[in-house]
């Protein structure tokens, strides 16, 4: 049953009505990260009657994180965002369904993630993951709502809509390492995610209601600075999709070389004699992880350092929450590496075993 007192402002839409409203109640939405993006992307679906909504974030609140996820209060800190989000959520709208997962999105539990849901909305800071959630999204024929931010710009886009233009149309895969940006923060004006998430949610909104134009095979760009926006057309091509879709399919199908280490199994490589364990954390990052065969190079240092070692060398790298392992990874794998693994949720996930 609609409330129809409660989104009267948009029933009485033509484009929208009853009818709408029900698409919305019924729509199935999984929103990945709960940061900058997330937050307005969150509160923008819950209050238009979004039914079902997904939260996939395993990082915790910080006091870094006010100025600019507004979801988020002080006493939050320290308390995981996903389940945060999900208690702020139903309190701003109790009728809809919330599901939150408290972990990290990585190869292993994308494929159960992502199970049920019409729409995936990037919310994420890591390239090396918006290629599988990209990869995800041609794999099941689901549109994905895309945003990046940087400083006092954003973009966004919508891929994979109705045979459209893919991620990897816009933005081919980089061989080098250079080229990718780094994740740590570089700073962002606090208002900036607030809009370009709150863009990705009037692009979702479209998505099920079937009105207007979607930012298929568009790419908006903002520049809050200079109030500025501009948009950019590119065309699909075949080739991206079919890569994406392919690799899709294989994540979907579990067909996986075990590369995701858990913390259990991530231990067990480091006591290998023989394995080079890379850590492409910054030297001041915490805590520390000390074995003799550990060697820290940073991500950016990481292609040069590669060249002095062996194609058929087993190799495990490590970051803090996993994200940058994993672009170092793919990297290593794309340049020819024929054994590489990297621990799925960083060294956070193994505090506790850390002497």
């Amino acid at each position: 049953m609609i409330n129809t007192k409660r989104y009267n402002r948009q029933i009485i839409l033509p484009e929208i009505g009853e009818t709408g409203q029900q698409k919305l109640q019924d729509a199935r939405v999984l929103v990945i990260g709960a940061g900058g993006l997330g937050c307005p992307v969150l509160q923008n679906l819950a209050s238009a009657g979004v039914g079902n909504i997904g939260i996939v974030d395993g990082d915790v609140v910080d006091e870094t994180n006010l100025h600019r996820q507004l979801l988020y209060t002080l006493k939050d800190c320290g308390n995981i965002k996903a389940e945060t989000a999900k208690k702020a959520i139903l309190e701003l709208n109790p009728e809809i369904n919330i599901t939150a997962f408290s972990e990290f999105f990585t190869t292993q539990n994308a494929p159960r993630i992502v199970e049920g849901y019409h729409i995936i909305v990037d919310c994420t800071d890591t390239i090396a993951v918006r290629y599988f959630i990209n990869d995800l999204s041609a794999a099941k024929k689901i549109p994905m709502v895309y945003a990046s931010i940087h400083k006092f710009e954003g973009q966004v886009s919508v891929f994979n809509y109705k045979n459209g233009p893919s991620y990897r149309c816009l933005f081919p895969e980089q061989e080098n390492l250079n080229a990718v940006p780094n994740c740590a923060e570089s700073g962002v004006l606090g208002v900036l995610p607030n809009t370009l998430g709150t863009l990705q949610a009037t692009e979702v909104l479209k998505i099920i209601l079937e009105i207007g134009t979607v930012l298929s095979g568009k790419l908006l760009i903002y520049d809050a600075l200079h109030f500025q926006t501009q948009i950019i057309d590119f065309t699909k091509n075949p080739k991206a999709v079919e890569k994406g879709f392919i690799n899709g399919t294989l994540l979907l199908n579990n067909k996986k070389n075990n590369e995701d280490l858990t913390p259990e199994a991530f231990l067990e490589k480091c006591s290998q004699l023989g394995m080079v364990v890379i850590d492409v954390r910054e030297s001041d990052e915490v805590p520390e992880f000390k074995r003799e065969n550990v060697i820290q190079i940073p991500l950016s240092e990481l292609e040069e350092y590669s060249k002095n070692l062996h194609k058929n060398q087993e190799i495990v790298v490590f970051c803090q929450t996993g994200q940058r392992s994993q672009q170092a990874m793919n990297y290593l794998k794309n340049s020819g590496f024929v054994g590489v693994f990297h621990l799925a949720r960083g060294i956070e996930s193994l505090k506790n075993q850390i002497q």
